[in-house]
């Protein structure tokens, strides 16, 4: 009896956190704009999303915005993960304490505070303000999954490569990504899905001349929910579904 519970438990669980995202997958071929009731199969909603050429030029905004400023974050969080693990220095415990607080920080303080600074210097909303928010924001989402990852090393090891006259860089390049290389990607992904997910930070420094798919979609729902909406939803969580499974084989093969 107990083992039954378990299982309803966490299908329970499963269904609640899952049933919108399959709903929302299988109205995309529900062959009606209006009702919530089920009139039949149809591709016609994928037929005019590929025709909106508005709202596949600010899907493909938000994918290059989106892989920019992963890969930036990924980065310069690996950068500060490694600095503040190998080395020390003036202000280093700081700079830790520092990022886990701005974790807690709400994004509608960083997003007053970013469109404050981007007005004071008189720099015009767009791809750019965009950019340096979202790597604002998941520079410290990066950082705290690498170096929960990298404060498990022996630090022997690199002591022993420099002991054979390893350089700094040949470390970082030859033993500390391959090692981290689970938590870079995970960390990349990371950053990826709350660059094209975030709403609050966007909202305050985009401009007329760069928009993206959240804001996009927010708009539109006002309203009401569009079927080609649901298509587009549906084709980028198979996209996200494929960068996962890709990656946990690599992960897999790496093992």
């Amino acid at each position: 009896m107990n083992k039954f519970i378990k299982y309803f438990y966490a299908i329970l669980i499963f269904v609640f956190l899952y049933f919108p995202i399959i709903t929302v997958v299988v109205f995309s071929f529900n062959n009606s704009r209006h009702s919530l009731i089920w009139q039949g199969f149809t591709l016609n909603w994928y037929k005019i999303l590929f025709s909106n050429h508005s709202l596949l030029h600010v899907t493909f905004n938000s994918i290059l915005l989106g892989t920019t400023v992963a890969t930036v974050s990924t980065f310069i969080g690996t950068i500060i993960s490694v600095s503040l693990f190998r080395y020390k220095f003036f202000g280093r415990k700081i700079i830790h304490v520092l990022i886990f607080i701005f974790l807690l920080i709400p994004e509608i303080i960083i997003a007053t505070t970013l469109l404050v600074f981007f007005n004071f210097f008189e720099i015009p909303l767009g791809f750019w303000t965009l950019f340096v928010s979202h790597v604002v924001l998941c520079i410290p989402i990066v950082s705290f999954t690498i170096y929960s990852r990298i404060i498990t090393l022996n630090k022997e090891i690199f002591e022993a490569a420099m002991d054979l006259g390893a350089t700094d860089f040949v470390i970082f390049y030859k033993i500390i990504i391959p090692i981290l290389y689970q938590a870079i990607i995970s960390g990349w992904l990371l950053s990826l899905t709350l660059s094209l997910d975030d709403i609050i930070i966007s909202y305050f420094v985009s401009g007329p001349s760069f928009e993206i798919l959240p804001l996009k979609i927010y708009a539109m729902v006002r309203l009401g929910i569009k079927p080609e909406v649901n298509a587009l939803c549906s084709l980028m969580l198979m996209l996200t579904l494929f960068t996962v499974i890709i990656n946990y084989k690599s992960i897999f093969k790496k093992k």
